[in-house]
C-alpha cells in the first residue's frame, strides 16, 4: 500500500540587509549571520566584485545601494520588498575618514557624510518600513556608530570632524525611529578602533600608540556586538 508522505519544502529564507557589506566590518557581519541561517543581502556602492566574494561566501545576494542617490535607494527597496521575509538592517557603510579640525571641515565633505550616516539611511529605513517591517510589524536595525562619539564621560575624540558629527546625526535619526516604530528593535554599536581600511587616515606612529593603549578590535568582534544586539543574544 502506498502511502504519500508529506513533501519537505525548504523553509523561506530570511533576509537581512547589510549596507557597506563588501568589506571590513560589514564583511564579517554577512559571514556570521550566515552562520546563524539568515540570508545576508551585501549592499554595496562601488565594488561589486567584493560584495560578490561575500555574497558566494555567505550564501548571500548582492545588492547596488548607494545611500547618496534616490533612485538606488528605491531600486533597493523594490528588490526588498521581494524578499520571503526581510529580518533587519545593519547600517555599516560610511565614507573615507578625513582627520581635520572643526575648523577646516568641508562643505562637501560634510554633506558626503551627511548623507551617507543619515539623510540615505532615514530614506532607506522610512521605505523599508513601509513597504517590508509593517507587513509582518517586526524588524532589526542596528547602526554602526563610533567610540570616537564620546560617551558622556569622556568627550568626543578630536580632529576627527564631519565624521563624529554625522555618527551623532545617525544616533538621533535611530533615536527617532524607535519612538515612532516601538514594534521595531532599534539598538546601535560603538566600537573603538577596528583593523579595516578606515585606520589608512591615521599615522602611523599614532596607531602604534593607541595599540600600546588598548588592543584594536577586529571585524569579527565588532560584529558579534553587532550581533548581539540585532538579536538580543
Amino acid at each position: 500500500m502506498d502511502v504519500d508522505l508529506p513533501i519537505e519544502r525548504p523553509a523561506a529564507e530570511r533576509w537581512f540587509l547589510v549596507s557597506g557589506g563588501s568589506g571590513g566590518i560589514g564583511a564579517a557581519v554577512c559571514d556570521q549571520l550566515a552562520a546563524r541561517g539568515f540570508t545576508p543581502v551585501v549592499g554595496y556602492h562601488r565594488n561589486a566584485d567584493a560584495a560578490a566574494s561575500v555574497a558566494q561566501r555567505a550564501g548571500g545576494h548582492t545588492l547596488a545601494l548607494d545611500l547618496g542617490d534616490e533612485a538606488s535607494i528605491l531600486a533597493a527597496v523594490a528588490h526588498l520588498e521581494t524578499a520571503p521575509m526581510l529580518c533587519g538592517v545593519v547600517l555599516a557603510g560610511s565614507p573615507p575618514l578625513s582627520l581635520v579640525p572643526f575648523g577646516k571641515i568641508t562643505a562637501d565633505e560634510m554633506q558626503q557624510q551627511w548623507q551617507v550616516n543619515v539623510l540615505g539611511p532615514q530614506r532607506l529605513l522610512a521605505e523599508l518600513v513601509r513597504r517590508c517591517f509593517r507587513k509582518h510589524k517586526q524588524g532589526s536595525v542596528v547602526g554602526v556608530l563610533t567610540r570616537a562619539m564620546g560617551d558622556g564621560i569622556a568627550g568626543a575624540a578630536s580632529g576627527m570632524g564631519a565624521y563624529v558629527i554625522a555618527k551623532h546625526g545617525m544616533a538621533g535619526m535611530l533615536a527617532m525611529l524607535a519612538a515612532d516604530y516601538p514594534w521595531l528593535r532599534v539598538r546601535a554599536v560603538k566600537p573603538g578602533y577596528t583593523e579595516t581600511r578606515m585606520l589608512a587616515a591615521f599615522d602611523e606612529r599614532f596607531l602604534a600608540m593607541q595599540r600600546e593603549k588598548t588592543p584594536f578590535q577586529t571585524p569579527e568582534q565588532v560584529a558579534s556586538l553587532i550581533l548581539e544586539e540585532a538579536f538580543g543574544s
